[in-house]
């Protein structure tokens, strides 16, 4: 068993993201099997790039108002709302403009793929 405290875990920073956006790394994948849990706040209208994981991931909203899209589809998230990314689809996810958003990222099975930021 593992017990990560409030305020540990690692910040990082990425490329990977459009404007201001704080990641912190609760569990690392290499010390849980595969499994990975952050943190990701992510400022005014930011919001990641495309992106793929090859096992599945779950955002859990915490705070403020998010959006998240498929090349087919766009969405307004709230708090308490939890979107599912099956493996390999691709995606993005973020703040919308105006507004910050927070979510705790739950990922398996190996790091994301990176693509282009959405337009």
């Amino acid at each position: 068993m593992k017990i990560v405290r409030s305020g540990e875990g690692t910040v990082q920073q990425s490329g990977a993201f459009t404007g201001a956006t704080q990641l912190r790394r609760m569990l690392d994948a290499q010390q849980a099997g595969g499994m990975a849990v952050s943190v990701v706040r992510f400022e005014d209208g930011s919001r990641t790039h495309w992106h793929v994981h090859p096992g599945e991931q779950v955002l859990y909203v915490l705070e403020g108002e998010g959006r998240a899209g498929t090349a087919s589809e766009e969405f307004t998230v709230q708090p308490g709302d939890v979107i599912y990314a099956a493996p390999n689809e691709r995606h993005w996810h973020g703040a919308t403009p105006g507004n910050s958003m927070t979510h705790l990222s739950v990922t398996n099975v190996g790091p994301a793929q990176w693509f282009e930021a959405p337009e």
